[in-house]
């Protein structure tokens, strides 16, 4: 069982394992970002993308990509006008951040909201999207929870996200191991 945090895309690592793998399903759950690490030790996953940093004691980690930031604001915000927007440009604006946030970009000059934090980042967009300030989230983030109301541009200078592979440290299975054969690229013909 695959543990994938929201946003993840690993539609073509399935693909390869269902092409190579035809035999064995390759089951998907959902996981918080927040509850990762123990849903990699004690959920049952046999491995997991998420998100780091992660603490890597009794677990293997490939990192695998980096997601660009975004800022997601109303489609009638001026933060939209612009192609991308660095952190400057965010100075005085409203920053909305929810209680799942993965980033944890400090935004200088930026103002923080004056109401709880929204539980997660959907909740966040959508308040972003009614014209209340700004969020700064992954650009998979920002696909995943689109609206007509919001958009986001590129961020130049936040922080990236990278998503990696992780599976416990004793239990490295055939199955473990083809799938990082996988996700690293080999092919069906290739060997270690």
């Amino acid at each position: 069982m695959l543990g994938v945090i929201p946003g993840a895309t690993p539609g073509k690592w399935i693909d390869a394992w269902n092409e190579r793998m035809p035999d064995v399903v390759l089951e998907l759950r959902q996981i918080p970002v927040a509850g990762q690490r123990e849903a990699v030790l004690e959920g049952g996953l046999d491995a997991a993308l998420v998100r780091l940093p992660l603490d890597r004691e009794a677990l293997h980690v490939i990192a695998l990509y980096d997601e660009v930031p975004v800022v997601v604001a109303a489609v009638e915000s001026h933060l939209m006008a612009a192609d991308e927007l660095s952190l400057r440009d965010l100075a005085g604006e409203i920053v909305v951040v929810p209680q799942d946030d993965v980033l944890g970009v400090e935004v200088p000059g930026a103002v923080a909201a004056s109401f709880a934090p929204p539980h997660d980042t959907e909740e966040a967009i959508a308040i972003a999207a009614s014209g209340v300030g700004f969020v700064v989230v992954p650009m998979s983030l920002a696909r995943l929870h689109h609206r007509k109301d919001a958009d986001y541009r590129t961020l130049r200078d936040g922080p990236v996200s990278t998503v990696a592979l992780a599976w416990p440290a004793d239990r490295t299975t055939p199955a473990v191991e083809a799938f990082v054969g996988i996700v690293r690229g080999r092919t069906a013909n290739s060997s270690r």
